[in-house]
């Protein structure tokens, strides 16, 4: 199981999201400065309001119906409309089809809900970080980035180009490919990978 998880996230491969994506890159700061209280974005062809929770928000996006049913089975679900805040990596739904199905359907079971709420928890960061936080971040550690996720191990970042980069522990990366989604209690960054920590 574990040798297959960190295989099937190593698998997962970069796919186009929404025609309304936003590349994260050198006009991150707009984009964030951009995102007031009053607005919103579109994810999978859905609003999102920056006065709905990240489980509310998600919930209405077509591409990512696969994480919101993800949390709902780990239970998360309470935590994640909860008041945090946090900074979420959340993988769309072609990224989790780039693990095998009988992975994700293993994952899904009543009897692994601890290793599924480790995945999912490893997507999840204390704070609230832009995507210019993300960046100055970068910049200050001469090109890569530490974080430290509520699963405990770390993610490591870095900048492909002019998107952000995101490296697993167990070999898993995804790219940013749309970000400072503003919740009510965080904000949300889309990647196109699952990450995948050391089981």
């Amino acid at each position: 199981m574990k040798t297959t998880l960190k295989l099937a996230a190593i698998s997962a491969a970069a796919l186009a999201l929404t025609a309304c994506q936003t590349t994260v890159g050198a006009d991150a700061d707009v984009n964030a400065a951009g995102m007031s209280a009053g607005t919103s974005v579109m994810v999978g062809g859905a609003a999102m309001y920056p006065n709905r929770t990240i489980v509310q928000n998600a919930s209405a996006a077509s591409n990512l119906t696969t994480l919101v049913a993800a949390v709902k089975a780990a239970g998360l679900v309470d935590t994640l409309s909860g008041p945090g805040p946090f900074t979420v990596f959340a993988p769309t739904n072609a990224a989790f089809e780039k693990v095998p199905a009988a992975t994700r359907a293993s994952l899904m079971q009543p009897a692994n809900r601890a290793q599924l709420r480790s995945v999912l928890t490893y997507h999840v960061v204390p704070g609230t970080l832009t995507a210019a936080d993300l960046m100055q971040r970068i910049r200050a550690g001469n090109g890569t980035a530490t974080l430290t996720t509520v699963q405990g191990q770390t993610l490591r970042l870095s900048m492909m180009g002019n998107q952000i980069m995101i490296n697993g522990q167990a070999g898993s990366s995804a790219h940013v490919t749309q970000g400072d989604v503003r919740q009510s209690n965080g904000i949300v960054h889309v990647i196109d990978g699952v990450l995948t920590p050391s089981m």
